[in-house]
């Protein structure tokens, strides 16, 4: 026999104007980002800024969309599509930010707005990049970027964020290298880890990943029975990185180095 079926009971009596107050409430907080009324395409520019500056992205969004798609050729759609890029950027949208920035440098080379874009194109493909662990195109397309803006816009106000934006890009280009090179010497193979290594000392050596190639290639030199050449490097480690783990990690292997018996060098 089937058990009956619950039936839903209605608030207490008591409870139901609480019920129909905080029903309100929900339905006022839906409505606090409605799209406002739009008067003019002057006004709506300004109100989609507005509502970009008050983190009301989707409606930024809207606004700036229409105020493109109304205003071709016009006089401040440079500025409109640049805000666009930004409202989707806030939302982590990058291959729609993408798209916006790239239209604002193709279609509009010389707008003001030109140089941000230039800028924030590399801040959306960096947002498309993902960590040392995987594949690295998007995170040297960003970097690619970043350093043709500096080349474009010397001087522009957002030269120092990108000068960092740069720095990051290619820390984290040396720490998948120099990863790569920590992988071949667990897999005792100092050959292939040497060439990881050596890029990043040639290529990233201001960068914090320089010191773990710099014991990598110690390491390289250890494993391949170079016992003098390997306690030289890592001497060097200690003394270019001595509040770095690397450093301790060199100690390490020169206290094994160095009670190795000689003899036993390949």
């Amino acid at each position: 026999m089937r058990p009956a079926p619950l039936q839903r009971r209605s608030p207490h009596p008591r409870l139901r104007p609480l019920v129909l107050v905080l029903f309100a409430g929900l339905l006022a907080g839906c409505g606090a980002s409605t799209m406002p009324a739009v008067h003019s395409e002057a006004e709506r520019l300004e109100l989609g800024r507005r509502a970009l500056q008050n983190r009301q992205y989707a409606v930024a969004i809207e606004l700036l969309k229409g105020y493109v798609d109304n205003n071709a050729g016009g006089a401040d759609v440079d500025q409109a599509i640049e805000l666009l890029g930004e409202s989707y950027l806030r939302t982590k949208q990058w291959g729609e930010a993408q798209t916006q920035f790239e239209r604002l440098l193709r279609d509009y080379p010389e707008s003001d707005s030109a140089g941000t874009a230039a800028l924030r194109l590399g801040d959306a493909l960096w947002g498309q990049a993902r960590g040392p662990d995987f594949d690295q195109e998007y995170t040297e397309k960003a970097l690619e970027q970043w350093q043709g803006y500096l080349r474009s816009y010397p001087g522009h106000w957002l030269n120092a964020e990108g000068q960092q934006r740069v720095q990051k890009a290619r820390a984290r280009l040396a720490e998948k290298l120099a990863d790569t090179g920590i992988l071949y010497i667990k897999l005792h193979r100092p050959g292939p880890a040497r060439v990881y290594f050596e890029r990043v000392v040639s290529e990233f050596a201001d960068t914090t990943p320089a010191a773990q190639a710099a014991l990598g290639l110690a390491l390289a030199d250890a494993l391949e029975g170079k016992r003098s050449e390997a306690i030289a490097e890592l001497r060097d480690v200690q003394s270019k990185f001595p509040s770095r783990p690397e450093a301790r990690r060199a100690a390490q292997e020169l206290r094994r180095l160095e009670h190795q018996d000689p003899k036993r060098k390949k």
